[in-house]
């Protein structure tokens, strides 16, 4: 048995349990940074084994399924991993330059937070994805509320109590198919439901749908995604930053969900998700873009922009084809990492603007201007779609992935709309910020070279994305290719061939 598999479950979780003694300050720094950093070896092996294509599974308590609990690897939760670990990095080394000092238990908190995230997209059983989502969940709530502040738990209190209604739908929608088909294995459950009979079929689309509710609200889907914008704009920069993947486990368990037991083999109830994804998507992605023009601070525009990038990886995956799914594959590192950066970018620029903090309007001159002005250009041309970064790349290849003339005309019109606005949205934010100011700088204003590593780091992967685009994209076909065939999971982890 592989027990690599199962490392970047316990590694954060382990040392979560650790931070939580009464440590000082240096050394909780360092327990949490190396806990960290030493999951990115662990990712990168981890992809490696999965780029072969076998798929592997780890049975906890070799207990083997559909009875056992597991955990699979294949491309898809390896690339996860991968991102989830490479943004953790950057954000953890901005965090420890004094974010962290705002509140208790930052560190144990961050590292519940990887847990909850890595198992969520480990976990080959339906239950414990419900698991996994409230240990992340839970880690969230205290994240978001780091640092105190009415705007943070007036944004917390609403992010609670949503996100606690959503784990109602889930625990309902997982015992209603649990007492259909008699199973929470992902792949074993994807088998029962193709030979449902036509009076349990409806039951089974009841809380598939559901099910698709909950992950829509993780996942920020038009109308569900109204409590992102002000959690995210609220939360420090750190917590932020890492928030840019929190849309992705909902979109990945739409992914995984969808195509597994909700796919082109789930008979009566095949595809059962595009129909309700695409026509939201689109509207996602419209209602996105006109909330960051109408922003009126640098974090609520940047949050409104990953309810844009959002919407556009649901169309990805509404559309269902081999090409769409590698190019949303693609458009999800780069969304992932250029959000977190922008996130960090956003609070250099508050520390030299004093109580003008993030807010669009005239404030001091800058500390750092052409450093910080630079670094706002290029992410700007990130993530709108601009050549010659990866967000062009990312969004070339989703529109030429439209297989038919009605999602052409919708898909183009829409993205390239939207991205027109968001131009024009941090265009405005870029003139504001950099040259309505004043002569002279604040006697307060921070500079800190660590941030600003940290903060470079995240946003030069979208020219990495571009450097490596081959590599990278071979591995988002194959992972697709992968995705859409039930029959080869089927094979290794219920027929034995792991």
């Amino acid at each position: 048995m592989n027990h690599l598999l199962i490392l970047p479950i316990l590694l954060p979780l382990f040392s979560g349990c650790l931070l939580l003694a009464a440590f000082g300050e240096r050394l909780q720094r360092g327990v949490s940074l190396l806990a960290t950093l030493a999951l990115l070896p662990v990712s990168v092996a981890l992809l490696q084994q999965a780029a072969g294509g076998q798929i592997q599974f780890y049975a906890l308590g070799n207990w083997q399924p559909p009875f056992g609990i597991i955990l699979v690897l294949d491309r898809l939760s390896a690339l996860m991993l991968l991102a989830n670990g490479l943004l953790a990095a950057f954000a953890l080394i901005y965090a420890v330059r004094g974010d962290d000092r705002r509140g208790r238990h930052f560190h144990a908190l961050f590292q519940f937070q990887l847990a909850g995230l890595n198992g969520a997209f480990l976990t080959g059983d339906l239950f414990n994805l419900f698991v996994f989502f409230e240990i992340l969940l839970i880690a969230s709530y205290g994240l978001l509320l780091h640092g105190g502040g009415a705007g943070r738990v007036r944004a917390g209190v609403h992010y609670v109590v949503l996100n606690l209604v959503g784990s109602a739908f889930f625990l309902i929608a997982v015992g209603v198919l649990y007492g259909v088909t008699g199973t929470l294995n992902m792949v074993d459950m994807a088998r029962h439901v193709a030979a449902l009979g036509a009076e349990q079929a409806p039951l089974v689309r009841a809380a598939a749908l559901l099910l698709l509710v909950v992950f829509g609200l993780k996942a920020a889907l038009l109308p569900l995604y109204f409590w992102l914008p002000r959690s995210y704009a609220e939360a420090s920069a750190p917590v932020a930053a890492l928030f840019a993947i929190m849309t992705k486990v909902g979109i990945y368990s739409i992914l995984r969900v969808y195509t597994l037991i909700f796919g082109a083999e789930a008979g009566e109830l095949a595809n059962l998700a595009s129909a309700w994804l695409w026509p939201l998507a689109l509207l996602g992605i419209a209602v996105g873009s006109l909330g960051a023009l109408a922003a009126t601070t640098l974090q609520g525009l940047l949050a409104y922009l990953v309810v844009v990038s959002a919407g556009t990886l649901l169309a990805a995956l509404a559309m269902g084809s081999q090409v769409a799914l590698s190019a949303a594959l693609y458009y999800l590192l780069h969304s992932t990492w250029v959000a977190g950066g922008l996130f960090l970018l956003a609070d250099l620029l508050a520390r030299q603007r004093g109580e003008k903090g993030g807010q669009l309007v005239q404030g001091p001159a800058l500390l750092q201007p052409h450093v910080l002005g630079g670094l706002f250009f290029f992410g700007a041309i990130a993530v709108v779609g601009l050549p010659p970064l990866s967000g062009f790349m990312g969004k070339l290849l989703l529109l030429r992935a439209a297989s038919t003339p009605g999602q052409t005309l919708a898909l183009w019109s829409v993205l390239l709309v939207s991205g027109l606005v968001t131009i024009v949205a941090l265009s405005r934010a870029g003139s504001t910020l950099f040259w309505r100011t004043g002569r002279s700088m604040l006697d307060s204003a921070e500079r800190d070279v660590v941030r600003l590593l940290a903060t470079v780091g995240l946003l030069l992967t979208a020219l990495l994305l571009i450097l490596f685009a081959r590599p990278m994209l071979d591995y988002a076909q194959a992972t697709a290719t992968q995705l859409l065939d039930v029959e080869l999971y089927r094979q290794a982890i219920l027929g034995g061939g792991a």
